[in-house]
């Protein structure tokens, strides 16, 4: 406990000042920006309706490969991201080996300031937690598209649907977990971002709290202000197909109105 109180005494006022903006931004976010009225205004609100128009037009189709096709491009996305997490959380580990050698490197920086090897270790912590984050993100993120494989496999054609609500309900459950796979891969994405914000701790603590500010405008005008978002929302919400299966008719006839 004294270790951890001594590292602590390491930190000068500024250096709290920016961990705890830091970890505002990288935190808060999700819950500010991706919730509510503000989330369904941005990219995670409309490509959640864009997928709902996916999820019922893949019902229309009697062999899914398209949708097949489509769920293994993004599994394969997610997949060398984490792959490629795996191998940054090692070198990370590495260069808690090496110190000394990295201190040597910060001092020679052009604004650096003056740092012990224990608060050398300590941002190098944080990267770590940083990066594992993403990590279980990608993870997460990867089984959650398997889940969607599943959904698309045990999906009825559309000739096959019991009713109109059975439709509305699979296109609405296969949808939703293709957002929740979608937004953890966009986390971990997010994580990589601060990720670049938490090395301009080892500059100096005011290039810590610039880099944060930065990141943080960067992702909210992507999500919030980019030109593809005008152009998704150009016809926002999408005009979706209603469908609907006559009983009383040959199941050939069932077509979207």
């Amino acid at each position: 406990m004294e270790s951890l109180t001594d590292t602590l005494s390491l930190l000068s006022w500024i250096d709290y000042i920016g961990l705890a903006l830091f970890l505002s931004c990288w935190i808060g976010y999700r819950y500010v920006l991706e919730r509510g009225n503000k989330g369904r205004e941005g990219l995670i609100g409309i490509t959640h309706e864009y997928r709902l128009q996916w999820a019922r037009e893949s019902a229309a189709r009697e062999i899914p490969v398209a949708c097949a096709g489509l769920t293994n491009n993004l599994m394969s996305s997610v997949s060398f991201y984490a792959s490629t997490t795996i191998y940054i959380i090692a070198g990370l580990f590495a260069l808690v080996g090496s110190v000394e050698r990295l201190l040597s490197f910060s001092e020679d920086m052009p604004f650096s300031q003056a740092v012990s090897s224990t608060l050398i270790e300590l941002k190098l912590i944080l990267l770590i937690i940083i990066f594992v984050n993403a990590y279980f993100k990608f993870t997460w993120s990867l089984r959650q598209f398997n889940f969607l494989c599943i959904l698309i496999g045990g999906s009825p054609w559309q000739n096959n649907m019991p009713s109109d609500d059975y439709w509305e309900r699979t296109a609405k459950r296969m949808a939703r977990v293709n957002s929740c796979a979608g937004n953890e891969f966009n986390r971990g994405i997010r994580s990589y971002y601060y990720g670049i914000a938490a090395l301009a701790w080892f500059l100096h603590p005011v290039a810590f709290i610039g880099a944060t500010i930065w990141i943080t405008y960067v992702l909210y005008m992507r999500d919030f202000h980019s030109p593809v978002l005008h152009v998704m929302r150009d016809a926002y919400p999408p005009e979706m197909r209603e469908y609907t299966i006559h009983p009383d008719k040959d199941r050939d006839q069932a077509r979207p109105l």
